[in-house]
């Protein structure tokens, strides 16, 4: 692979030396996040810039990042690659670490701001309608304290993603992680707390596909 890789329509690109990026205002909507990523300046805009400009809400902005496209039926590898890359992001919000680390090849790569519109535009309108019912409600469950237990969370959502039935099992885990991740954008713990219960409801039936595959082989085998 050369020093250009084309992955879901967006292109990664070397992206050169920039200055340092706005902080994002902490009391945004997650809408206005993302409404605020599409207004960084330049024609491509470097995965670093992102984290950096998120500061302290980049793990909540990504964890509804990865989980937004399971919240459609997805061919694999799509449910597997988020699932991965989002156990990466909660173990290190379950030992505590304030901003998350990416690899430096990842940061240095960069989305072109067209694609980077395009998919902040899919994003926005089911997100916007979410934002109407959340409030700040149970606002432990949203803090500093709160973030190694709901690393751990998100860490066992991932895993269930990574095992989920293809196409369609991994909706349920998807819709959850969103929901845990805009419940900490939106500091809404009811949010969180339906994550948490629609995330054991996936994670039964996920149970429940890998048994029957299991119990399958097993009558094929014996």
């Amino acid at each position: 692979m050369g020093r250009n890789s084309h992955e879901g329509g967006f292109s990664l690109r070397q992206a050169p030396p920039a200055a340092r990026p706005p902080r994002l205002s902490s009391p945004l909507r997650t809408s206005g996040l993302l409404k605020a990523l599409a207004q960084l300046p330049g024609e491509r805009v470097a995965v670093g810039t992102i984290v950096a400009a998120l500061q302290d809400r980049a793990y909540a902005l990504l964890v509804v990042l990865l989980g937004l496209p399971n919240c459609l039926p997805m061919p694999p590898p799509i449910p597997l690659v988020c699932g991965l890359v989002l156990a990466f992001v909660a173990l290190q919000m379950l030992f505590g670490r304030r901003i998350p680390w990416l690899p430096q090849a990842l940061l240095s790569r960069s989305i072109g701001k067209p694609e980077l519109n395009r998919a902040i535009g899919r994003a926005l309108p089911p997100l916007t309608w979410l934002e109407r019912f959340s409030r700040p409600r149970l606002t432990m469950l949203g803090g500093r304290l709160a973030v190694p237990v709901l690393g751990l969370l998100i860490l066992v959502l991932a895993l269930g993603l990574i095992v989920a039935a293809p196409f369609i099992g991994q909706i349920p885990l998807g819709v959850a992680v969103c929901l845990v991740g805009l419940g900490l954008v939106e500091r809404d713990g009811v949010l969180i707390l339906a994550g948490a219960v629609l995330g054991a409801v996936g994670l039964v039936l996920s149970a429940g596909f890998a048994y029957a595959i299991f119990s399958g082989i097993q009558e094929l085998l014996f």
